[in-house]
């Protein structure tokens, strides 16, 4: 553990030194997050159920970690029991390791029924050599296409990283290993319409071959399966609510951390991070994709 903690630090030649040293800080500490405190390990069954594909799931470590598998027959997925108004969401993630092209992992908050919310990770599979894709995407009322997609700065099939997602009625953060690498703002006030519905969180492992690596041209190699995904970090720091309740402004309240000043804009640091990350990790945007709006959606004006 300790020289492969070594190693990465000594490849910080070939990142921006201010990831690399989070990230190395990140393996040699494992579960260590600025936002949570979690010395209590939370078994998976107290939060989450599966959902699907029930034979290609896999218990491990009493009830600490979740194996998904994916086959030609089936992949697998689990949600959360109870569904959430706001809060700071988070799963720690070790990706599959082979040839993985058209393997999708995905961790997602997502409202149920027609015109739904969802804020999603998705972690696009490649051939084997070749960097795996970051798909984030913001869902309001239905409407989506709002896709951003990062190249990582170390290999998430290699370990646990921890993906995680803050939502309150101020902003949405993406974080990768408490690194934010996407905001979206309530811009309600110029007409953007906002998360706002009770979510679930989501995860799942699946065959998304038709469109996931190289636009579909790239499609699953099946002699490389199964694929296994592996899941950590079954705490929930969220308020809980009613699906399908109109009350969520409980969910708003000041008494909740995650709403507290302090999270309605990131601080200086943030900022720094954030840029860094776009500017040396990012490999798509939406807001710059003028074939396919010429226009840009309003809120790429006021991200």
């Amino acid at each position: 553990m300790i020289m492969q903690s070594l190693l990465k630090i000594w490849k910080c030649n070939i990142f921006p030194l201010q990831l690399c040293l989070l990230s190395s800080i990140f393996f040699l500490l494992g579960c260590c997050s600025l936002f949570a405190n979690t010395t209590d390990i939370v078994r998976f069954d107290e939060n989450y159920e599966i959902t699907w594909g029930s034979d290609h799931v896999l218990s491990l470590n009493q009830g600490s970690e979740i194996q998904l598998s994916m086959d030609i027959s089936s992949g697998a997925g689990f949600e959360s029991k109870l569904s959430y108004g706001s809060g700071f969401f988070h799963l720690r993630i070790k990706l599959p390791n082979k040839d993985s092209a058209g393997v999708v992992t995905a961790f997602y908050l997502t409202s149920k029924g027609k015109r739904h919310d969802e804020l999603d990770f998705e972690f696009l599979g490649n051939r084997e050599g070749k960097p795996i894709s970051l798909q984030t995407n913001v869902f309001a009322d239905g409407v989506g296409n709002r896709e951003q997609r990062f190249l990582l700065w170390f290999d998430p099939t290699a370990d646990f990283h921890n993906y995680q997602i803050l939502w309150n009625q101020h902003q949405i953060i993406f974080y990768v290993d408490d690194i934010p690498i996407r905001v979206f703002k309530n811009n309600e006030d110029i007409g953007v319409v906002y998360p706002s519905k009770p979510m679930k969180i989501e995860a799942s492992l699946w065959d998304g071959d038709s469109w996931a690596t190289d636009g579909g041209r790239t499609k699953t190699n099946w002699s490389m399966a199964p694929f296994k995904a592996h899941f950590q970090g079954f705490d929930i720091s969220g308020c809980s609510i009613i699906q399908n309740s109109s009350n969520i402004q409980q969910c708003f309240s000041p008494n909740y951390w995650w709403n507290s000043e302090k999270y309605r804009k990131l601080d200086s640091k943030q900022q720094g991070e954030l840029q860094n990350v776009r500017k040396e990790y990012m490999n798509y945007d939406y807001c710059s994709d003028r074939p396919r709006y010429p226009v840009p959606p309003p809120e790429c004006l006021h991200q």
